[in-house]
């Protein structure tokens, strides 16, 4: 799969239509989780000691932010991002050798998951009527 060539924010916006025409429901709700991946060495994108909820405890490992759609009619993945720790993002060499794009700089969990809920209003996917005009509660306010 590493070796295969795909464009995986086109497969996420085919998945986004995908759940748009079968999942969608005025009730539905997009769930932000992060998710802690564990790794043995330094190399990994992102790796880092940090805490991670999956082990329990901090852990050297890799922190990935994923954003859910739930309706009543089904559920589906419909974004991710992997979590740069500031200390990758700052280490331009490291980030280059790791295949980073130069683009790419820090950002927090809540800044990632703000990016994901709004390509996912931009893209057209909608819950909790329009989510609520203008905010999505997780557990702070999200500004779209």
């Amino acid at each position: 799969m590493n070796a295969a060539d795909w464009d995986e924010e086109a497969v996420r916006d085919e998945l986004r239509t995908y759940v748009v025409e079968h999942l969608e429901d005025k009730h539905a709700v997009l769930v932000v989780d992060e998710t802690g991946f564990v790794k043995k060495g330094k190399k990994s994108v992102g790796v880092a000691r940090q805490y991670s909820g999956t082990a329990g405890r901090r852990e050297n490992s890799q922190m990935g932010v994923f954003l859910l759609y739930a309706s009543a009619k089904g559920h589906a993945f419909v974004d991710r991002a992997l979590y740069l720790p500031e200390e990758w993002t700052q280490d331009r060499v490291r980030c280059r050798e790791a295949g980073v794009p130069e683009s790419v700089s820090f950002a927090t969990k809540g800044e990632l998951a703000q990016q994901m809920l709004r390509g996912c209003v931009q893209s057209g996917l909608r819950s909790l009527d329009e989510v609520t005009e203008q905010k999505l509660c997780i557990s702070y306010q999200v500004p779209l």
